[in-house]
Parts: structure tokens; sequence; C-alpha cells
């Protein structure tokens, strides 16, 4: 197994799968990107510091003590599901669906990488598909998370709403898995956790502020418990959830129509030189 044949594995999943489909219609992700962290890269355990994470989170080799690599993707959403979402107010019916079904597909494609590995003789594991892993809502956050592996895995970096800018920009999911197969490391192109993000570098954009329904982003940062709110209790659209069956709202406000959407910003900010 090599990274060349796990991506084409995983691309050609993405673009044939009825899974990644909403009923066969319009699809919810583009291919994925794809980076590899080594499970024993220090970063992993400064998410355990309590102005990261904290000691709710649990290491690459506490979930497998064989554990040699993290497996880090990101499915970016396609242009009809992110487009769809760019007016103001309640999300689309797309992003909503891309938001339940889709994930669906993602714990798809985690079975599929855990798979492929262990046919290639590894051991492997997605931490969002096991028992063990636990959100705790009254600090909101987990014993695992998808965007600091992806961070550290050089996929992207952190943003002022909370998500993390990859080469395809925000809107989409992310995966992981663990395994001990041996995979050298991606190299991270970045020196700082928010490189990627004009405002917490200059503040030079802030158009996730304007997008944000409830005012839940502001210049100092996201504030998750009022984003929360409004997804689990307000809830702005139980009556379409109560038809599919979903559990709670969906937004993406923040995530679309903005800089950062489907690409790195940087360049618009900071053009380059001419010399």
């Amino acid at each position: 197994m090599n990274k060349k044949k796990l991506l084409q594995i995983m691309t050609e999943t993405a673009l044939t799968s009825t899974g990644n489909t909403f009923k066969n219609t319009y699809r919810f992700y583009d291919p994925p990107i794809i980076g590899f962290a080594d499970a024993d890269d220090q970063l992993f355990q400064e998410m355990k510091k309590d102005e990261i994470i904290g000691d709710i989170y649990r290491l690459p080799k506490e979930w497998l003590p064989e554990a040699t690599t993290v497996i880090s993707y990101f499915l970016p959403f396609t242009t009809e599901v992110r487009h769809s979402n760019h007016e103001p107010g309640l999300a689309s019916i797309e992003w909503l669906h891309a938001r339940f079904p889709g994930e669906e597909f993602n714990n798809q494609m985690r079975r599929i990488v855990i798979k492929e590995l262990e046919n290639a003789g590894g051991k492997a594991l997605a931490p969002m598909l096991e028992p063990e892993m636990v959100i705790d809502y009254n600090i909101y956050a987990s014993n695992w998370s998808e965007r600091h592996a992806a961070y550290i895995a050089g996929l992207g970096t952190f943003s002022l709403n909370a998500a993390l800018i990859t080469e395809k920009g925000m809107s989409g999911r992310f995966g992981s898995v663990i395994t001990n197969l041996k995979f050298d490391p991606t190299p991270r192109s970045y020196s700082h956790p928010f490189a990627h993000c004009p405002q917490t570098n200059d503040g030079k954009c802030g158009a996730c502020i304007q997008r944000c329904p409830v005012n839940a982003i502001t210049k100092e940062g996201k504030d998750k418990a009022k984003c929360h709110y409004y997804l689990f209790t307000d809830n702005p659209l139980q009556d379409t959830n109560k038809e599919f069956g979903y559990p709670y709202s969906a937004c993406g406000k923040c995530q679309s129509n903005v800089p950062c959407e489907s690409s790195i910003p940087g360049e618009r900010f900071y053009p380059k030189s001419n010399s």
C-alpha cells in the first residue's frame, strides 16, 4: 500500500459511489485531498494543553498502541452544494443533506480506508467510528479532533470561525484513520496554526463574521456555545429535519460565500510581487 494507490481508491470512491449523492442526483463531495502525520508528532501531545483541547484528548497511540501514522483527508463540497448556501438566512437544503447523508458517506470512506490498510497487512481504526469516541458539550471538546489531525498532517490551518482552511478551502468534511503501517509524513508548509486566515493574521477579512446569522463570530473568535444553541436548541430547520429524520439543523454560512470557501485566500489578500 502506498500513498498514490490509497488516494486513487478514495478518489474513485468519491466519483462513483452512490453514497456520495443525494438520491443519485448531485454529488456531495469532490475527490479528497490527503495528508499523513507521524503518530509520535509532538503536536499531538500539544493537543492535551487546556488552551488547545485539553485532557479529554486521546493521543493516536491511546487509540491504537501500535500506531505509526495518522492519515487525514478532506472531502471538499461540490460547487453545487457550496453555491446553494451562498444566500443569507437558513441553510440550503443541499447543504443540509450534505451534512447528514454526506457524513454517512464520510463514514463509508473511513471504512474503505481501514479495509485497504487491513488488506495491506496493517491494523487501522477511525476514532470517529469507535465506541470510545466522546464529545463533551460542557467544554465543546472531544477526545479526537478531525481538524487538528488535518492540521498536524499538513492539510491546512485554522480560521477565525474555528474551521480549517486547506488548499481546497474549508467547505467540506474531514476524516482520519490511525494505522500501524508506516507512511512518510506530509511536510507542513505553514509556520503557525492560523497562517491561512487573513483576519487572524492582519485583520484583513472578517467575511465569516458578517455571514453568521446569530453573531457567534467576532474578531476575537467563535462563540461555540452560541453556535451550538442555534443548531441544537433553536433548530431553525426542525420541520425539514423531521421530514428527513435529521437530528438537528445545519448552517455553514461562515464556510460559504467567503474567500476561504474553496481555496486559501492568501494570494487575494497578499498579491505576489512582480519583482
